[in-house]
């Protein structure tokens, strides 16, 4: 995972556009709001003096003096050693305090599944790893509850100040039993019916917040990766199965039903004759796992840069192909509907694997026609990497609680 901006990070001035677009307001009755948009400034520039602050909001100086102080005294900011040198008196920047809040992060995914917690810097504190053949609810559920029982234990009082639990995990998951093979099938059917946000709002007395996997794992690019720089991307996440999200001019979108960028489900091919393939069958690391474990071979192999040895290349060789192709063929198309800048290839999998397949779909990419289209002029590798999912999920109490975007799927244009 990518670091935050440290607390005490050298503090760079904002450019004209980022100024016009964090304008608060002095208005009364807009308190709260203001509060976030000074939150966000720290967030996004770190360490940052109060004239600076309110240059940047566009709020008063006495404005924003009184809401640095009292985030102060909430316990969300912290003074940094002053700054000397500087032509009039020396300033005291501010920044995030990491153990203002806290937000838990629950990830369940079709192999493991991950319980974390997320400081206001938007550090991980604690992490657990749980992993299991096939995701049964019963012992899923079990796993989230010890791991909420030692989370408690490990954080004490600052248990207090967690504000919230996101939970991610794949849309319709008693579906997938066909994909996962026969021997799955038995857990999986027990999916059918299960409200899974539900079920963990009756383990603790946090507010939870739930987002579909890879929307999650956007989430967390979107903040804390390639979405600093991009405005608009297919963000494509490789796992056990292969999904993603969108972003479109700096807004994350979620979809009707929470389940926008579902590409994994797109299909290769005319539905007449037969049916075609989806993406998720030809560029998926089960297909690969699958091929160790016909060699007899630990199919977690897939997750270890040893994979991208040239001792391997027999098996990832021809899922690079088949994966590569696939993926540009659903890039070409994204690209038509959506007219994207960039794409962003992360995942679970070794990260030397994915850079193989980032630079093969690339060259796959050169032989489609652009008749009437603009490729993206970015393929680039995502920054957040395996823990995205749960990450994204932790982020969400936090963005909701702190900052001015209420939904986080409508980002500030920042």
């Amino acid at each position: 995972m990518p670091r935050a901006k440290s607390p005490v990070a050298s503090y760079a001035a904002p450019t004209a556009e980022v100024t016009r677009a964090m304008r608060g307001s002095n208005q009364r009755g807009m308190r709260q709001f203001n509060e976030r948009i000074v939150l966000q400034a720290i967030r996004l520039h770190g360490a940052i003096p109060k004239a600076d602050l309110a240059r940047l909001t566009q709020l008063s100086t006495q404005t924003v003096s009184v809401i640095v102080e009292r985030l102060l005294d909430d316990g969300l900011l912290l003074k940094q050693e002053r700054v000397r040198g500087r032509i009039g008196q020396p300033s005291v920047p501010l920044s995030l305090k990491p153990e203002g809040a806290f937000s838990v992060g629950v990830q369940v995914g079709r192999r493991s599944m991950e319980v974390l917690v997320l400081d206001f810097a938007g550090q991980i504190r604690y992490q657990h790893v749980f992993h299991y053949e096939f995701p049964d609810p019963d012992e899923v559920l079990r796993h989230i509850a010890s791991a909420l029982t030692l989370l408690r234990e490990q954080m004490g009082e600052r248990w207090a100040r967690v504000v919230g639990l996101g939970l991610s995990a794949p849309l319709f998951m008693h579906q997938w039993a066909d994909l996962l093979g026969p021997e799955a099938a038995p857990a999986m059917a027990k999916w059918e019916g299960v409200d899974l946000p539900e079920r963990v709002r009756a383990l603790t007395e946090l507010p939870v917040v739930f987002a579909k996997d890879t929307i999650a794992a956007c989430t967390a690019e979107l903040l804390q990766g390639q979405g600093q720089q991009l405005r608009s991307f297919l963000y494509v996440f490789v796992g056990t199965f292969i999904g993603g999200g969108l972003v479109l001019s700096g807004h994350l979108l979620p979809g009707e039903r929470g389940n926008a960028g579902a590409i994994g489900s797109l299909p290769l091919g005319m539905a007449q004759p037969g049916s075609p393939a989806q993406l998720l069958e030809k560029s998926s690391g089960w297909q690969l796992e699958q091929a160790l474990i016909q060699v007899g071979l630990d199919p977690q192999l897939i997750h270890d840069d040893a994979i991208a040895d040239p001792a391997y290349d027999a098996l990832t060789q021809p899922w690079l192909r088949t994966a590569s192709d696939a993926l540009a063929m659903t890039i070409t198309a994204a690209t038509a509907l959506l007219d994207l800048d960039a794409v962003v290839l992360d995942g679970s999998l070794s990260r030397r694997l994915l850079e193989a397949l980032l630079a093969q779909t690339r060259q796959v990419l050169e032989a489609y026609p652009l008749v009437g289209i603009v490729r993206p002029g970015r393929l680039e590798m995502g920054l957040v990497g395996a823990h995205a999912r749960a990450l994204g999920g932790a982020l969400l109490p936090l963005h909701t609680q702190f900052f001015p975007d209420k939904d986080i799927f409508l980002k500030q244009d920042l």
